[in-house]
Formats: structure tokens, C-alpha cells, sequence
């Protein structure tokens, strides 16, 4: 080779390192970080996620983040500090976390920790195990720094104390079935997805009920080849279907996110001759940025943040 063929390659690969960081930039730059979540205050955690986000964070950070604000939020009477209690007057909790590695961990039946999220996201991130529940997850959660505190706010007693002096029935949950459950997707600058799911789960329900939201493949499950799946509403019908699971698996096989969530759905319906008497819904976020949201019945609702809006939209019931 001659001296100046030499000295054109070696400019040439000394450009390279370069010019690769100048494409993966302008990849960043085209893609469009965005969230989806559950029910109203859903905003406000998508407004949460959305910092971490543009800010270049993972969409692991993101979902923690939006959901600890609902978590954190006592006027939200299904999540967190200040929800609804059980029969016997305690604020049990529910949550799980899933990464884009296929990574997760969960926490159920927790007691006196604000944020269940992130104690699940301990138990991915620190153990080798996947799910941990009543005085094991709370001791685990002491041990890794969280503090006890009280989370029934006098609101939410007044609502049990008033319910335990109506009840009429052995199921007589309420009020109106109401279980508002918070699911995040979020995808971040490097196109990768993560998922979270936490509630305080059905109102007065029986001591030691546990829902799908910590459960991986019911109400939460992450692809990150394919798409994320996060569900809401009564929690017994969506582990007998495993909701979230079915969702990905739908758009792997081909349907739009619209359409897996409402087949999904219809799974349900069908078993209960087309005509059940709770809610259920799902949301999707798949791998291309496409979203789907549907709906047992009206009134669900979900946020969606994307191309700097952070909208609330209203989801038709496929029933009615």
C-alpha cells in the first residue's frame, strides 16, 4: 500500500468511531419517547415518567417514577398511601416492575411502605427472586432503607368504618367495585420498553387477596422485541386469562395493539355469556410505538403522552 493510500484509510477508520455516534444521536433524536398509563391520574404520573425520558433516562427509571406519584397521592383511593383497606382496616399493596431484559420483580399483600414499587424493583434488581409478599416483603423492604409509616388516611377510614356498618353480604366489596389500578408503559430514547403495575387493590376486600398487578403475565408483562401489556379492573379475571401475557402475545402473532386488547377482552366475555358485571381493560405499547387501549365497559379511561402532549382519553366499552 502507498504512503497516501495509508494515510486516506487511517482517516477514514479514525472517522468511523465518529460518525457511528453521530448516527446513534440522530436515531435518538428521530425516535419519540412516550408513555401510556391507566385511568386519570395517569397524567400526572406520565407527566413524571416523561422527565426521566427527555432527560435520556431508561424507560426502567420512567415507569418508577410515574407511578410513585400516584403511589404518593392520598386522594387516590386505589393506590398506594391513602388506599382503601382491607376487611380488617389495613392498607395492603400490591406492585410489580418488568425491564426490557425480560427482568422483574413484584411485591404483594405489603403493609406500611409508601412506595411497593420500588421495593419491587429491589427485589429484581437485589435477588434472585421474583415476587415477595406480607411481613417477608415488608422486612425485606426495612432492610433495604424503606421506613414504615401509616398508610390509612382518615378519608379511607371513614369509607371502611362506614362500609363495615352497611354491609350486607360475605362479598360485598365496594365502593362500585372500585379498584382503580395505575399501569405504566413507557419506551425511552434507546427504543427499549418497561412496564409497571401497583395498586391497594379491590376496596374492603377479604384479608390476604391478592390481584393480578404483581403478577407477571396478568397484570404486567413486558416483551421488549414485541411490545408491553398492562391491565386494570377485576384482578380474578385477569390471572384466569393471564391478561397481560395474551396482550403481547396477540401482537406477536400479528394484531395491532387495538386489536389484541380487545381480543383479550372477549376472552373474558365469552365465559361469562357475554355479559359481565365488572371491569376489566388493557393497555398496549408496542415495540413500533403503536398503542391500544379497550375495555369490558364504558367509562375507562387512559393517558397517553407523546409528541409533547399528555392527553386523557375516553375508551368505548366492547359491550356497551
Amino acid at each position: 500500500m502507498e504512503r497516501r493510500d495509508f494515510i486516506k484509510t487511517g482517516l477514514v477508520t479514525a472517522a468511523a468511531p465518529t460518525l457511528i455516534l453521530a448516527d446513534i444521536e440522530t436515531i435518538k433524536r428521530s425516535r419519540k419517547p412516550m408513555a401510556i398509563s391507566t385511568w386519570n391520574h395517569g397524567i400526572n404520573a406520565n407527566e413524571e415518567a416523561m422527565k426521566v425520558l427527555l432527560s435520556e433516562g431508561s424507560a426502567l427509571d420512567a415507569v418508577e417514577a410515574g407511578v410513585k406519584i400516584s403511589e404518593a397521592d392520598p386522594a387516590i383511593q386505589s393506590v398506594g398511601f391513602g388506599g382503601r383497606p382491607d376487611g380488617d382496616g389495613h392498607v395492603t399493596l400490591d406492585a410489580s416492575i418488568m425491564d426490557s431484559k425480560g427482568n422483574a420483580g413484584s411485591v404483594a399483600y405489603l403493609q406500611n411502605i409508601k412506595h411497593p414499587v420500588s421495593v419491587a424493583r429491589k427485589v429484581m434488581e437485589e435477588t434472585d427472586h421474583v415476587m415477595l409478599v406480607g411481613n417477608g416483603a415488608k422486612n425485606f423492604a426495612i432492610s433495604h432503607g424503606f421506613k414504615e409509616e401509616n398508610l390509612l388516611t382518615e378519608e379511607s377510614r371513614t369509607s371502611w368504618l362506614k362500609w363495615k356498618k352497611n354491609r350486607r353480604k360475605k362479598d360485598d366489596f365496594g365502593p362500585n367495585d372500585d379498584h382503580d389500578t395505575i399501569s405504566l408503559l413507557a419506551q425511552d430514547l434507546e427504543g427499549n420498553i418497561a412496564g409497571a403495575c401497583t395498586t391497594s387493590g379491590l376496596a374492603f376486600k377479604i384479608p390476604g387477596r391478592v390481584g393480578d398487578s404483581p403478577i407477571i403475565g396478568a397484570g404486567l408483562y413486558v416483551d421488549n422485541e414485541i411490545g408491553a401489556a398492562g391491565a386494570t379492573g377485576r384482578g380474578e379475571e385477569v390471572i384466569k386469562v393471564a391478561g397481560s401475557f395474551l396482550v403481547v402475545e396477540l401482537m406477536r402473532q400479528g394484531y395491532t395493539p387495538q386489536d389484541a386488547c380487545k381480543e383479550a377482552l372477549g376472552r373474558t366475555v365469552s365465559r361469562h355469556d357475554g355479559n359481565p358485571k365488572f371491569q376489566i381493560a388493557y393497555i398496549a405499547l408496542r415495540k413500533d410505538g403503536a398503542i391500544g387501549a379497550a375495555a369490558i365497559r364504558k367509562g375507562f379511561k387512559y393517558a397517553l403522552s407523546s409528541d409533547n402532549q399528555n392527553k386523557l382519553y375516553s375508551v368505548k366499552g366492547i359491550i356497551n
